[in-house]
């Protein structure tokens, strides 16, 4: 079993409130769950309307599919108009990991 997880730091764009924050975020995370099914949650900066800490994870029993759906996922971030992706933290844990 392989498990990956990503966390992507976002600049949002034009965006005042936190009100209109989510309604940029939470298409981003249901396309994700959508396309890929992947457990996907905003995981911080909360308070910040223009900032937002993503995080997501899957599993797997094949080592190159999962690197594949991770490749697609931050693709798909990366490609969204409405956010600027500032860095994204990767991290894969295999069957010899303890």
């Amino acid at each position: 079993m392989y498990v990956g997880t990503l966390s992507f730091d976002l600049l949002l764009g034009d965006v005042h409130s936190l009100k209109e924050k989510r309604s940029v975020v939470r298409p981003v995370l249901a396309e994700l769950q959508r396309k890929y099914a992947v457990s996907v949650a905003e995981t911080g900066e909360q308070n910040l309307y223009r900032r937002a800490r993503i995080g997501l994870a899957a599993v797997s029993g094949d080592a190159g599919h999962l690197t594949d759906v991770l490749d697609r996922c931050e693709r798909l971030v990366a490609a969204r108009p409405e956010v600027e992706l500032l860095s994204v933290r990767r991290r894969f844990h295999g069957e010899d990991d303890e």
